[in-house]
C-alpha cells in the first residue's frame, strides 16, 4: 500500500524576474518520512531535501535536516534560504534555523531573504579560478567525476560580480544550479562581498560579516506541489 507525501518545490536563488533559481524541495517531517529521508531525497532527485522536524513558535526558530542525493548534509545554503522564505510566507516568524551544524539565524529585507552561517560549515570545494566567463560556460559537467568543484571568473572584479558553476558528483550532483555553501565559502576564501551569477541564471548575494561569519541572500519563488507515492 503507498502513502502520499507532499512536497512544497520552490526555486531559490532567481533572478529579480523571478527566472532559474535551484529547486529544493521542502517536506514536513512525519512518522512514514521519518527513516526514510535518503531514500526520499534520492527519489524526488533535487539537488536537496529539506525534512522540516518542527517549528518553535515561542523561539522562533526551526528544525530541518537537508538531503542530497547521495548524502545528509550538516548545512547547506540554498536549502536554508529557500526553507526560511517558505515558512515566513506562512506567516511564521523565523529567526533562526536549527541544522546539524549549528544556528543559522535568517533576515528578510523586502524580497531578499538572508542567512547568516560560518563558512567552515560549508564542505571542502576545489577551487577552479578561470580567466574569463566564457571558459567557465564552457565546463562539461561530465568532466567532473568525483569531489566537489567551484568553477568562477570575474565578471567585473571591481563590483565583485563573479560567474561560477558548481559541479559535485560526491553528492549525487551533476551540476548545481545555485550553492549557497560554496557562496559563503568562497566569499570567505576571497574576503569580499560578492554577487554570483551561477548555472543557467541564479544570482546569489554575500556579505563578508567576519573572517569567520558569512551572510547569504537571495530571491525565492514558489514553484509548485508535488506527490510522491511511498510503497
Amino acid at each position: 500500500m503507498s502513502e502520499p507525501i507532499d512536497v512544497d518545490v520552490v526555486r531559490v536563488f532567481t533572478d529579480e524576474t523571478g527566472d532559474y533559481g535551484n529547486e529544493l524541495g521542502v517536506i514536513d517531517s512525519t512518522g512514514s518520512t521519518l527513516g526514510r529521508e535518503q531514500e526520499i531525497a534520492k527519489t524526488l532527485g533535487f539537488s536537496e531535501t529539506v525534512f522540516v522536524d518542527g517549528i518553535d513558535d515561542e523561539l522562533f526558530t526551526a528544525r530541518i535536516r537537508i538531503f542530497t542525493p547521495a548524502k545528509e548534509l550538516p548545512f547547506a545554503g540554498h536549502p536554508s534560504v529557500g526553507t526560511a522564505w517558505l515558512i515566513a510566507r506562512h506567516g511564521i516568524q523565523l529567526w533562526a534555523l536549527r541544522e546539524k551544524a549549528g544556528e543559522v539565524m535568517v533576515d528578510f529585507e523586502g524580497d531578499i531573504t538572508w542567512i547568516t552561517a560560518r563558512a567552515d560549515w560549508a564542505p571542502v570545494f576545489h577551487w577552479i579560478p578561470l580567466d574569463s566567463p566564457g571558459e567557465v560556460d564552457a565546463l562539461d559537467p561530465a568532466d567532473f567525476t568525483e569531489g566537489q568543484h567551484f568553477a568562477y571568473a570575474w565578471i567585473d572584479e571591481g563590483a565583485g560580480h563573479l560567474r561560477a558553476r558548481m559541479f559535485a558528483p560526491e553528492m549525487g550532483i551533476a551540476e548545481d544550479q545555485a550553492t549557497g555553501a560554496a557562496a559563503a565559502s568562497i566569499t570567505a576564501y576571497l574576503h569580499r562581498d560578492l554577487t554570483i551569477l551561477q548555472g543557467e541564471g541564479s544570482v546569489l548575494l554575500t556579505n563578508l560579516v567576519s573572517p569567520e561569519l558569512v551572510r547569504v541572500g537571495g530571491r525565492t519563488e514558489y514553484d509548485r506541489r508535488a506527490r510522491l507515492e511511498l510503497l
